[in-house]
């Protein structure tokens, strides 16, 4: 089911610092893992009552789990396609043209896909370790999984319509590939 951008309204000051903290967190650990740059700019962060789609094209929907005060909910990191298969060829060593000519790559073999969850561990680790400083232990995260998303769709994750959501959007880039539009959705906190 495709969707159209959902209505934003502006987040809290807290919210703003502990979502562009998440984002910043998680784009620092990829970066170390994958041994190359990961880099943010112009990191917004707004409510919506609805899940974002990544637009244009297919994306990999890395899902997230929070827990608080024993209540589980769950939210997603957005990243397209060839941006996930250039992290998960880094986080497998591939020299930089392999990971160039695998990036265009329109099936994934099973390493890639394994890589691919793998970075998903990575991202969710991330979180983790965000929230947690954030809110003195008292929030977990961690990583249940990622799907190939199609373009325009909002990702699949246990989410009650309607519900707020903390939305961040930047443009993010790997290494020396062209920018894109990096999602991150949380429920809010």
């Amino acid at each position: 089911m495709s969707t159209s951008t959902p209505a934003e309204s502006p987040a809290t000051e807290s919210e703003t610092k502990t979502v562009q903290a998440v984002v910043h967190r998680v784009a620092d650990d990829l970066a170390m893992i994958i041994d190359r740059p990961v880099t943010l700019r112009d990191v917004q962060v707004s409510r919506v009552s609805s899940r974002a789609a990544g637009s244009g094209r297919v994306h990999i929907s890395f899902k997230l789990q929070l827990q608080r005060d024993g209540e589980e909910r769950q939210g997603s990191l957005l990243i397209p396609l060839p941006d996930a298969i250039a992290l998960s060829g880094y986080l497998m060593m591939m020299p930089d043209d392999a990971v160039l000519e695998h990036r265009g790559d329109d099936t994934l073999d099973r390493a890639t896909k394994d890589a691919i969850l793998e970075v998903g561990n990575f991202v969710g680790g991330a979180v983790d370790a965000a929230l947690r400083e954030q809110f003195d232990g008292a929030v977990r995260a961690k990583s249940i999984g990622c799907q190939g998303v199609r373009a325009d769709v909002r990702p699949a994750f246990v989410y009650a319509e309607g519900e707020e959501l903390l939305l961040a959007r930047a443009t993010a880039r790997v290494h020396e590939f062209d920018a894109f539009e990096l999602i991150l959705m949380l429920p809010a906190l």
